[in-house]
């Protein structure tokens, strides 16, 4: 399980999120929205082990996320500023596997899983539209073959056709026990895909009810 407890964190002296209490399990999608400001992805980085709480503990399936690394993956809302624009489709998808000195992946079985021909994986970001690179960005997540996936804003810039076929393929691997955190202002598209929503509001988390599914 991905559980913060009682996390406080920021960027500063000033606190952006206070005593934030988050349990994930695996097979879970979890539903965050708020207004832009208000902690959404300090936490998701906190919670991805990329910022470190001032206050409280994070943990996955008991361990501190540094001890955990690959145990998650995270997909950022602008995929060129999260991709090295000198990098080969090819290249990003199989980054993770290069800095870990890893199996690289079957790259074309990943670019079909979502919705890229292999055609496209010789390709430089700047000849790729935003759907293509966070498809791109999604199967570079699922290249580490994480427990526990966070999503931030990663839809934003999504038309609707590509946004669906991401939530799809999210929906599927988390009936395959990959726990999700998906950080959204689309309330349809929480309401749809998650399994409990909560709110984030001034740096605290609300619980809220998702509609039944």
């Amino acid at each position: 399980m991905l559980i913060a407890d009682s996390i406080t964190a920021g960027y500063g002296s000033e606190p952006v999120i206070r005593g934030v209490d988050l349990r994930i399990a695996p097979g879970e999608i979890v539903g965050i929205t708020g207004d832009s400001g208000s902690g959404k992805t300090t936490l998701a980085r906190t919670m991805a082990g990329l910022l470190t709480p001032t206050s409280g503990t994070v943990t996955v399936d008991g361990q501190a996320p540094r001890r955990a690394r690959g145990t998650i993956a995270m997909v950022f809302q602008s995929p060129r500023a999260a991709t090295n624009p000198h990098f080969t489709l090819a290249q990003i998808i199989a980054e993770p596997a290069r800095i870990r000195r890893a199996a690289v992946p079957d790259l074309t079985a990943l670019a079909t899983t979502v919705g890229l021909t292999p055609d496209l994986l010789d390709r430089r970001p700047h000849t790729l539209s935003d759907g293509q690179l966070q498809r791109a960005c999604l199967a570079r997540a699922l290249a580490q073959n994480p427990r526990y996936l966070i999503l931030d804003e990663a839809t934003a810039m999504l038309d609707a056709a590509t946004t669906a076929t991401i939530i799809r393929l999210v929906m599927t691997r988390a009936d395959g026990n990959l726990g999700v955190l998906l950080i959204s202002h689309d309330e349809p598209l929480l309401e749809a895909a998650c399994t409990r929503i909560a709110a984030m509001h001034e740096g605290r988390l609300t619980p809220r009810q998702a509609s039944p599914q």
